[in-house]
């Protein structure tokens, strides 16, 4: 616990006011599925959110739009001081600022772990290769797997995958890290490896939005939690109110199905 309290106290430290998402009334179709309802949205700097809700509620098109991976047809989306638009110098630039982990790795599989995590910075940031591996070797040794950077994806563990996907978005060295269920593919036993990656993440006073069913993690790390249904934001709150005094009978009813207490 006392590791948990120090990490808390470390993280305060790094806030400041910047706005660094702004979502305003945005708004996405699938045909005549409306998956996104009239989004508000402002993230600060270094504030860490937790994005939870019944599947299909609209979570992960929700941080997929704000690096453009979805294109929202409604509202605006500002990231870093830029909007989001059909430009693609726009659009390159936010990607340059966000990485994004995903629920399944997203891992080129015919590339060793080092090779994975130099291949943007190389192509994107024009780093000189040296240099790009000397990068991926820092993150690989802070996210503990180091080790395995002449290895090929196929021959580690769904845990050491997931966290070559976290060293592999650092190096880009993004201001904001986007989480789409990054456990949900894992064993059990494997989703504490990667939570204490983000935790120690979170520590250092990243922006992150997460999209995740791991309590815990929301318990420890968020400074907020929102709830979304039916493309909706139904509720958000610091994580002591929102799990401890839901307002929305929603809210109340999710809460009861995953907290299984």
């Amino acid at each position: 616990m006392e590791l948990m309290e120090e990490t808390l106290t470390r993280l305060e430290s790094h806030k400041t006011q910047e706005v660094m998402i702004l979502m305003e009334r945005v708004n996405k179709w699938y045909q005549d599925f409306h998956v996104l309802k009239d989004i508000d949205l402002t993230v600060m700097a270094g504030e860490r959110i937790v994005i939870c809700g019944p599947s299909g509620s609209g979570k992960s098109t929700l941080i997929r739009c704000i690096n453009r991976l979805e294109a929202h047809q409604r509202g605006r989306i500002v990231v870093d001081g830029i909007e989001l638009t059909e430009d693609v110098k726009a659009i390159d630039a936010i990607r340059r600022e966000v990485g994004m982990v995903f629920q399944h790795f997203n891992l080129f599989p015919h590339l060793t772990v080092l090779e994975n995590c130099t291949l943007a910075p190389i192509w994107v940031k024009k780093m000189p290769k040296k240099e790009a591996e000397a990068l991926a070797l820092q993150y690989l040794q802070r996210v503990r797997i180091a080790d395995q950077a002449h290895k090929y994806p196929g021959q580690l563990s769904g845990g050491q995958q997931q966290r070559v996907a976290i060293a592999r978005a650092l190096c880009m060295k993004p201001k904001i890290m986007l989480f789409d269920e990054p456990t949900s593919a894992l064993d059990p036993e494997m989703v504490k490896e990667v939570l204490d990656t983000m935790i120690e993440l979170a520590a250092e006073g990243m922006t992150m939005l997460c999209v995740t069913h791991e309590m815990g993690f929301a318990r420890t790390v968020a400074d907020r939690v929102i709830f979304m249904d039916r493309g909706e934001i139904v509720e958000q709150a610091p994580p002591e109110e929102f799990f401890l005094h839901p307002k929305e009978e929603r809210t109340r009813r999710f809460l009861g199905q995953i907290l299984h207490h």
